[in-house]
């Protein structure tokens, strides 16, 4: 049940009035700029646009329906939460079925393997929707065996799959804005209603704070912050006549200022005001949705480097040489990471320097996912579902296979305790 889908944010919201961008980059596909200069509207018009996000719903009927469901979910959370009968979460510490369900999930993986040769009719994509959706998949189903087996050695990689969430944060919306142009507030309202809707209604009505699902105001944070950095370097066109280029890349480095005053100050300790779970959280990902948006702002050049190296027609040595090439770096990336940092195991060793490198197996990651043709057209359809619904999988994990607020593991079937049959467990 995707809730996502469901919220009022159902749809991408476009905004009502289109002009046509006179500076259009010759590289990218034509678009129409969106009349989006939030500060000229009228009361009227601001009115207009919160209650445009309300119209995507079909009628009062499909809008009472989803919140019916909402609140079936609600109920099972509710009654997950409170279970009975469970045992303290330390206590399921175990290693061989953690490696065992990631496992599991990469047979899943494997048998629902699907090779869509028309990805690349508009030429070779780059982390394409389907292959986004997979990687979001399985560092979901990660995150869960993790929180579950208490599968503390691991924590350095959970820390960089939640980086790489917030990455795409900045990464995607950098794509949507410097293409769309759409800064309008129905775009602002709808992101956090769809971001922060089930989470709040959540937190209310279990009775836990809100930073228990504290990735939740890391995405709401990053679009906010890539949004008002494309704003920025829209605000400049007029004044400064610049290119696109030379805009995104002003922007870009005054968001990186405004990030280095706040974070590497004791301006950062205001974040103490909200709880010291926000102050540390924010912190460690202080910096990914940034270098997502800087990806974001580079990607047309790796999308040119694709269409000439998977170019299967004339491909000739080059192209083979700079394949196996973009591999090994990508491996060198990652064995970079682990060896120099990855594999510290003192957690409150790694967590300052984590910021400034989990763009290293990220990029790794990247290089060796999408190393040829064939890969960037294939993609994993069990986790591509996954990944669909990861915000309700992520908030849910915690009532659902824990219980107590986080505290237990919920004892469903008879003997299957903390003491009990590892296979019954």
């Amino acid at each position: 049940m995707n809730l996502k889908a469901r919220t009022i944010a159902s749809r991408k919201p476009t905004s009502s009035t289109t002009t046509t961008n006179n500076n259009k980059n010759i590289k990218t596909q034509e678009i129409t700029n969106h009349d989006w200069m939030v500060p000229s509207l009228s009361k009227r018009q601001k009115s207009s646009s919160i209650m445009s996000v309300f119209s995507h719903w079909k009628g009062g009927f499909d809008f009472v329906k989803a919140q019916g469901q909402v609140i079936i979910v609600l109920i099972i959370a509710y009654i997950g939460n409170n279970w009975p009968k469970s045992y303290h979460r330390n206590d399921n510490h175990n290693a061989l079925m953690f490696w065992a369900m990631n496992i599991a999930i990469l047979v899943a993986a494997l048998i629902t393997m699907k090779h869509d040769a028309n990805a690349s009719s508009r030429g070779v994509q780059l982390l394409s929707r389907a292959q986004t959706e997979e990687w979001k998949g399985w560092m979901q189903f990660a995150f869960i065996m993790y929180h579950y087996y208490r599968m503390y050695s691991v924590y350095n990689e959970i820390r960089v799959f939640v980086s790489a969430y917030v990455w795409m944060t900045g990464f995607g919306n950098f794509l949507y804005f410097d293409k769309k142009k759409d800064f309008s507030l129905e775009r602002a309202v709808s992101m956090w209603i769809r971001i922060n809707y089930f989470p709040l209604l959540l937190s209310f009505s279990i009775n836990v704070k809100l930073e228990l699902y504290y990735v939740v105001p890391l995405h709401t944070a990053g679009f906010f912050v890539t949004m008002a950095t494309c704003y920025v370097s829209h605000l400049l066109e007029k004044p400064t006549g610049w290119s696109s280029t030379k805009r995104n890349l002003a922007a870009i480095l005054i968001c990186l200022l405004v990030h280095i005053l706040f974070y590497e100050t004791p301006l950062v300790d205001l974040l103490k005001v909200f709880g010291d779970e926000y102050h540390f959280r924010f912190q460690s990902d202080k910096y990914s949705a940034w270098v997502g948006i800087v990806s974001g702002f580079v990607w047309f050049k790796f999308k040119e480097y694709m269409q000439w190296c998977y170019n299967v027609e004339s491909q000739q040595w080059p192209q083979q040489v700079a394949m196996w090439g973009q591999r090994l770096g990508g491996l060198g990336l990652i064995f970079m990471w682990y060896t120099l940092f990855g594999h510290i195991q003192d957690k409150f060793t790694y967590n300052p320097i984590h910021p400034y490198v989990f763009w290293l197996p990220v990029a790794g990651w990247l290089m060796l996912r999408n190393s040829s043709k064939y890969l960037c057209e294939l993609h994993a359809g069990a986790l591509e579902f996954f990944g669909r619904i990861t915000l309700e999988t992520y908030v849910l994990q915690f009532h659902v296979f824990m219980c107590n607020k986080v505290q237990h593991i919920p004892v469903v079937i008879p003997n299957s305790g903390s003491d009990g049959p590892l296979l019954l467990k």
